[in-house]
């Protein structure tokens, strides 16, 4: 007697999101779209107080010394860790239990991100070989993608889309933040030790002992994690690489009758000060940009600002949308059936939107050069608001074909 044929499951683009893996999501998108609208409104209060009768209290702040280092510094370099720690932590959680763990499903979003960091390099690089008084060391400020921002903007307009849609977004933020910390790893590194790196991989390295140990007392993490904070500023290497390096070591599988995985324990622990303090913080001190006549005629004339723009804006959408659409195309993956092409596009509008990492690669980019970083910034600023409003209306007609 034979066998009857086998039925061949078909892959799909962005899969249906079930499960501890969709609660974890829901989670996210909680805490990240609350932290993406307390991000604008400080951004929105940087702006005022820079452009204001008090903009001189501003900068003045902005390099006032705290220890070992200024304000602006602290925000940037201390702040952010925390960022990244998160993020560390959910690229793990993705590549072990979650949607980059499975082949057929990780490689479209893996792709539309790669995608869309490569090709506004390519765009920005194009400007500013073009043009007689370009500068080709800002090629990595429009790759990055600001996930708080946008799922703002997806959970403010974009009620009723499908959850796959939102998973998405999600995952192609995580493989756009690895490709951002890559690059802050690699490109901009000043005045390398090696004694002092070494000294941070030992800490890291005791970190991910204590985690196979199963010791959970904070009194042995904190001061790991502020040592290998130090260690790895003093090495050369920017101090958010230490974050992103604990969160990598961080166990995100709980064990038989464990309740939690130490990831999720931190992670609800440290969720709301990285969404709610560190990053408007950063966004404080980072979007005080001064918006005057002659800045603004400076910028639109900026080959690096142009760059920037013409990358977030034009790079970002066509990189994210042809690199999911090309995939799905010649890998046969099946687009998910709750969803169309068009939510696809809309969503990849949102990923224009590069705030924070943006910014912070920005500074790194330019240090030394206040004003040119002052027009690097306003083009990140203009281009990610842009990005925001044209993301908002193709999501607001989508959001309203699905609650009818």
């Amino acid at each position: 007697m034979s066998e009857p044929p086998r039925i061949r499951q078909k892959k799909r683009a962005f899969p249906r999101i079930l499960g501890r893996e969709r609660a974890i999501l829901a989670d996210t998108l909680r805490a990240e779209t609350t932290g993406g609208l307390l991000l604008l409104a400080a951004a929105v209060v940087a702006l005022v107080w820079a452009n204001s009768p008090w903009q001189d209290a501003y900068h003045h702040l902005l390099v006032t010394e705290l220890g070992p280092l200024t304000v602006e510094a602290w925000a940037s370099d201390g702040a952010l860790t925390l960022f990244f720690y998160l993020a560390g932590v959910e690229l793990k959680r993705e590549f072990v239990v979650g949607t980059l763990s499975r082949l057929s499903e990780a490689v479209v979003p893996v792709v539309a991100a790669l995608a869309g960091m490569v090709l506004p390099a390519i765009i920005y690089l194009v400007v500013n070989l073009a043009a007689d008084n370009g500068r080709t060391d800002g090629w990595a400020v429009p790759t990055a993608t600001d996930i708080a921002f946008a799922l703002a903007v997806l959970a403010i307009v974009g009620s009723s889309l499908p959850s796959a849609l939102r998973a998405f977004l999600l995952t192609l933020a995580v493989v756009d933040d690895f490709g951002a910390i890559l690059v802050i790893a690699v490109f901009f590194s000043h005045g390398f030790h090696l004694l002092w790196l070494l000294a941070a991989v030992a800490l890291i390295a005791a970190w991910y002992l204590l985690q196979r140990r199963r010791i959970r007392t904070p009194f042995l993490y904190v001061p790991i994690a502020i040592g290998a904070w130090w260690c790895m500023q003093e090495s050369g290497i920017h101090a958010t690489i230490a974050g992103v390096a604990l969160g990598l070591v961080t166990r995100v599988v709980a064990d038989p009758g464990e309740e939690h995985a130490p990831a999720e324990r931190i992670e609800h622990r440290l969720r709301p000060w990285s969404a709610g303090v560190a990053v408007p913080l950063f966004a404080l001190f980072a979007a005080g940009v001064t918006l005057s006549g002659g800045a603004v005629r400076e910028m639109l004339t900026d080959p690096v600002a142009i760059g920037i723009v013409a990358g977030l804006l034009f790079g970002k959408v066509i990189g994210v949308f042809g690199g999911s659409w090309l995939t799905a195309r010649f890998t046969r993956a099946e687009l998910n059936s709750d969803l169309a092409w068009r939510d696809v596009g809309a969503v990849s509008v949102l990923a224009g939107i590069g705030f924070t990492v943006a910014l912070l690669i920005a500074q790194l980019a330019f240090s030394g050069d206040a004003a040119q970083v002052e027009r690097a910034k306003g083009a990140v600023l203009v281009a990610s608001l842009l990005a925001a409003l044209i993301a908002a209306l193709l999501l607001s007609r989508r959001n309203r074909e699905y609650a009818d």
